[in-house]
């Protein structure tokens, strides 16, 4: 751009010149926009289109308008008297900078296609996150704003971000936990020591908050937040797209089948489960989910007059043909049995995912096999009418409004047999700590929670002693959640009730022992990009029923300093048991055998992938 220096010269008074460069700039900016904007796109809705562009056509005006004005600005400096040589320099290097920008666009096919993609997001039910909207800001879009004018995070960077937010809470884990046992250990001979160490866990959680809340900021700021909801929104439409695909074959006669039956004597959470274990077979497997409901626990009459059908066009199977798994590839019908019982045990049962969306889903997502069960359960759960206006109506008689903690307090059958019991105060405790961190900076945010229970007292007893919360809840959806009365027409739309409340809230405390808990969970990564930090469990760390081995890969090496903890090298694999909640987690080195505990943040998940179909008849957006 050198040839602008001569036709401004060395004058301060070039307005003129300016004017003229001002007039260039904006009808290259134009004409890029127009070219752009009236490509046209084969075998695309015309409609969809027309609308896409008009909101795109918006966004590049106000984005010019802004470029207007300082250009203005820059013109203005540029025809004072007061003006010196440097600064003039500066002015017109600022000048052909932007100039070049605009050149450029014509060369960023790539970006720019990105872009005119971006911004089709569905404005309904599904919240993706808390950034706003799903389209690209223009600025990023046209080579400007944050990371250099990139647009799309690195997966180093979304890695390294996310780990510093998990181990900001490992940190607090620990220090919390060993002054915890600290304080206890001087309370009844120096209660002034124990005051001092309580003034310093008081800090250090105000620390803590103000770390998690600069953490979300930079999410928020870091100009990549449009390219998350973006990414997330066309890798679910993707998922969604492929069951359609797998469960409406062409010629339902001929395809090849899997019957899924759902009669495993579990509970609802247990059942949806069994369901999905089906479906992901169903799904490697390339044969359409056959989905035996009649005479269901929960609904006699079965699965289709709760939610929509698993298909729309082929819903039996051939039982004369059926055999039982494994069967041979060439078989019409296989009949699969629960996840329990299943030998041999192929690779791409959980924890794995596939290999075509691994690269995708590891920028993308915290916990990818969690989005992964997300995606089937989002396609089952597809209401039927009765069923949404059930839903709709509930969540209107009970006040359901954002923001709001999703409390799940799983009681009778599960304490004393597969889960430890949990008073109410140590669910609020951490209630109270997610809003204090949304208030780190001085809002304000009304104290309101969501309380699913199967004991009704729960309810009864949070009211009583959190007056200050606004406490939402139907004890007699508790009630019906009881064991003796769990398996019945009404017990079923309470449970439905509260596992869609509980995901659609903003943050959940609850016990991932519980499969209501995991569901809501799961569900929960359906409505965000990432969701994978919205949650406190009490005990368990999150698991699929069934699964294959959870491993974690060392990335620090750790020199066991006593006979509870194991030796780890930096690259041994960690089977995991559990995490502590204390700093510490429990499992199993598979290179020494040794089974201990050793430090969570010296390690990181290991995301097993699995060769699977790639459904190549289903194309991305």
């Amino acid at each position: 751009m050198s040839l602008l220096r001569p036709f401004f010269g060395s004058t301060s008074n070039s307005w003129m010149r300016a004017l003229f460069l001002f007039v260039v700039t904006w009808a290259l900016f134009i004409y890029v926009f127009f070219i752009k904007l009236h490509n046209t796109q084969p075998n695309a809705d015309a409609d969809t289109i027309t609308a896409k562009r008009i909101n795109q056509a918006l966004q590049l005006l106000e984005y010019s308008k802004q470029r207007n004005e300082e250009l203005r600005q820059m013109i203005e400096k540029l025809s004072s008297d007061q003006i010196d040589k440097q600064s003039a320099q500066r002015l017109i290097e600022k000048l052909e900078f932007n100039l070049q920008n605009s050149i450029n666009i014509q060369n960023q096919d790539a970006a720019l296609a990105d872009f005119m993609g971006a911004g089709d997001g569905d404005s309904g039910a599904e919240p993706y996150g808390m950034g706003g909207g799903g389209g690209m800001p223009v600025a990023n879009a046209l080579g400007y704003g944050a990371a250099g004018g990139a647009h799309e995070p690195s997966l180093e960077y979304e890695l390294l971000r996310r780990r510093v937010q998990s181990n900001v809470g490992e940190l607090w884990n620990y220090f919390s936990s060993e002054l915890g046992k600290l304080r206890k250990r001087v309370a009844p001979t120096q209660a002034e020591l124990a005051q001092d160490i309580n003034e310093v866990l008081q800090l250090g959680a105000e620390h803590k908050r103000s770390l998690l809340n600069d953490i979300d900021r930079l999410r928020q700021v870091d100009g990549y937040e449009a390219w998350r909801h973006r990414e997330a929104r066309d890798l679910s439409d993707l998922m969604q797209r492929r069951l359609h695909f797998l469960q409406n074959p062409k010629d339902c006669a001929n395809a090849r089948k899997l019957v899924c039956k759902l009669n495993k004597g579990c509970g609802y959470g247990c059942q949806l489960h069994h369901v999905v274990y089906c479906f992901i077979v169903a799904y490697a497997t390339e044969r359409t989910m056959i989905l035996k409901s009649r005479g269901w626990r929960y609904h006699k009459s079965g699965w289709e007059e709760v939610f929509q059908p698993v298909s729309e066009t082929c819903l039996e199977a051939d039982a004369a043909h059926a055999s039982n798994w494994p069967g041979r590839h060439d078989m019409p019908v296989l009949v699969l049995p629960i996840i329990d019982s299943l030998m041999p045990r192929p690779p791409y049962l959980p924890l794995a995912i596939p290999e075509d969306l691994s690269p995708r889903l590891k920028r993308l997502h915290g916990d990818p096999i969690v989005w992964w069960i997300g995606q089937f359960l989002k396609y089952l759960l597809r209401p039927q009418k009765g069923t949404l206006d059930f839903l709709e109506a509930g969540r209107a008689k009970l006040g359901f409004k954002r923001p709001i903690v999703g409390v799940h307090v799983r009681r009778t059958d599960k304490v004393g047999t597969e889960a430890a019991f949990h008073p109410i105060e140590e669910y609020m405790t951490h209630v109270e700590d997610y809003f204090l961190t949304l208030e780190i900076n001085g809002t304000t945010v009304p104290r309101r929670i969501f309380l699913a229970s199967d004991d009704a007292r729960a309810i009864e007893e949070a009211r009583n002693k959190y007056p200050q919360y606004e406490i939402i809840g139907d004890p007699e959806v508790a009630r019906m959640a009881a064991v003796s009365t769990r398996y019945t027409d009404t017990a079923l739309n309470g449970i439905i009730l509260d596992i869609h409340l509980l995901s659609l809230s903003d943050y959940l405390v609850c016990t991932f022992s519980s499969q209501v808990c995991r569901m809501a969970y799961e569900i929960m990564q359906t409505l965000y990009p990432d969701a994978a930090h919205r949650f406190k469990s009490l005990d368990d760390i999150y698991y699929y029923g069934g699964q294959n081995s959870h491993n974690r890969e060392v990335v620090i090496e750790h020199a066991a300093r006593n006979h509870e903890e194991i030796h780890m090298k930096a690259g041994d694999l960690v089977g995991v048991a559990g995490n502590h909640w204390d700093g510490y987690s429990k499992g199993k080195n598979t290179r020494t055998n040794q089974v201990g505990l050793f430090p969570s943040f010296k390690v990181v998940d290991k995301v097993e992938t699995v060769k699977l179909p790639l459904y190549e008849q289903v194309q991305p957006v």
